[in-house]
């Protein structure tokens, strides 16, 4: 017999959130069906669904919709009806805060973007001026979409670094500076709408989990590289954060325990030295220095639209063996961390991000072949390794991702 405080009770409030929360959900990741099959599909009575959709039909969240059968196939008795979830019941805003820029977006109930905002701040801001002006473009943006603010659910936001996603606190991102900034708190004071705060990657995974290629996935983990390196666990549709909300910081792992570059967290040979994308531009930099006949040198020195990360990657496609080493190498670093990861975890599909994905064709290769070969007793083998199909939006997608599942996935609220 279990111990009393393992044993929680229910009531009819909390059994009807759920089983409202197991509809949405279904009809998000499985898309159209018949009340018959959802209800077999959940394990309920036909009369639960009916009330349920009932409700749900009244506040236009569904819609139920006759299938035009052909005539040879048509069954005697009542017609087909199909029930959907209908995007634009409801809406969220998502808030992306990277390094010296911010993305605001809102999006209907499969979060795909209406409209969308981006924004840059100095470093040297104080994160309160950089808040209030994320609050001005969220105004903007539900204004210039045109759509009723009496339907937006929530705001997400998703910031760098290690983040108190149960008080809304950014408790250090040191990339921005910013040390113990409440972030929830700070937006709603000037908002009148909940606001929810998680680390960004994170939010990535969440979007990836609900939304896009990781749906239906038991274990998904998200890796993004960019300005830093991190990671995103979703379990059984669930983020794990850790005890202390620092779960996935895959780009403090020491890979260097001597001798390695020094990181903004104050360790040397962390994961992030050797991947992150300013440490990329540089060692791109230096090798183009030793090298001016070469084409990365004669890349970097264009004058163009294309980002330096882009130009590096250029020249390795285009030849220039002193890129395809350099990038040949780190993505062996990947690889390994990869693989560690797998070790770990023992995830069903990992997903990368940032600038992993902008070079994939480069880098994936290679980090895969090592992922696979170092895992622990073939573990890599069946892991299914891909990029994100997000791009540049993973950021402002997965943040208002964090706002659709708290807000109404998850808990039926909002409804």
């Amino acid at each position: 017999m279990p111990h009393s405080k393992h044993l929680l009770g229910s009531n009819i409030n909390l059994v009807k959130s759920h089983n409202i929360r197991a509809v949405l959900l279904s009809l998000l990741q499985d898309g159209p069906t018949s009340r018959v099959e959802l209800a077999e599909k959940l394990s309920l009575s036909t009369t639960t669904i009916t009330n349920l959709i009932s409700e749900m039909l009244e506040q236009g969240i569904i819609l139920e919709e006759q299938i035009e059968t052909p005539e040879k196939q048509r069954r005697v008795g009542r017609p087909r009806r199909m029930l959907h979830l209908v995007p634009s019941a409801r809406y969220s805003i998502g808030v992306h805060i990277g390094v010296g820029l911010f993305r605001v977006a809102i999006t209907n109930l499969c979060a795909e973007i209406i409209y969308n905002e981006i924004a840059t701040f100095d470093l040297s801001t104080p994160p309160e001026d950089v808040i209030r002006d994320i609050v001005e473009i969220v105004e903007v943006v539900i204004e210039k979409s045109k759509i009723e603010r009496e339907r937006v659910i929530g705001v997400g936001v998703g910031a760098s670094g290690l983040v108190n996603y149960e008080e809304g606190i950014n408790v250090i991102a040191p990339r921005l500076g910013w040390e113990n900034v409440p972030i929830q708190r700070l937006m709603e004071n000037q908002l009148d709408l909940p606001v929810c705060v998680d680390n960004n990657v994170r939010t990535m995974t969440l979007a990836e989990a609900f939304f896009g290629d990781g749906r239906g996935v038991s274990v998904l983990a998200f890796v993004y590289g960019r300005i830093g390196v991190g990671s995103g666990i979703v379990v059984n549709g669930q983020v794990f954060r850790g005890s202390g909300a620092g779960a996935g910081e895959i780009g403090h792992t020491t890979i260097i325990p001597k001798g390695g570059e020094s990181c903004t967290c104050g360790n040397t040979g962390c994961l992030e030295t050797l991947l992150s994308e300013p440490v990329w531009i540089r060692h791109a930099e230096e090798l183009a220095a030793s090298y001016p006949d070469s084409i990365l040198a004669a890349y970097l020195e264009q004058d163009n639209e294309c980002s330096p990360i882009e130009l590096v990657f250029k020249a390795a496609s285009d030849g220039d063996e002193l890129a395809q080493q350099f990038i040949e190498d780190r993505s062996c670093y990947l690889g390994i961390a990869l693989a560690n990861l797998v070790n770990v975890l023992n995830p069903e599909m990992i997903i990368l991000g940032g600038m992993f994905a902008q070079g994939s064709d480069l880098i994936l290769p290679i980090a895969e072949a090592k992922m696979r070969e170092t895992a622990f007793a073939g573990l890599g083998e069946d892991v299914k390794l891909q990029v994100t199909s997000y791009g540049w939006r993973a950021g402002v997608i997965g943040a208002a991702a964090l706002a659709l599942t708290t807000y109404f996935y998850q808990l039926a609220e909002g409804i």
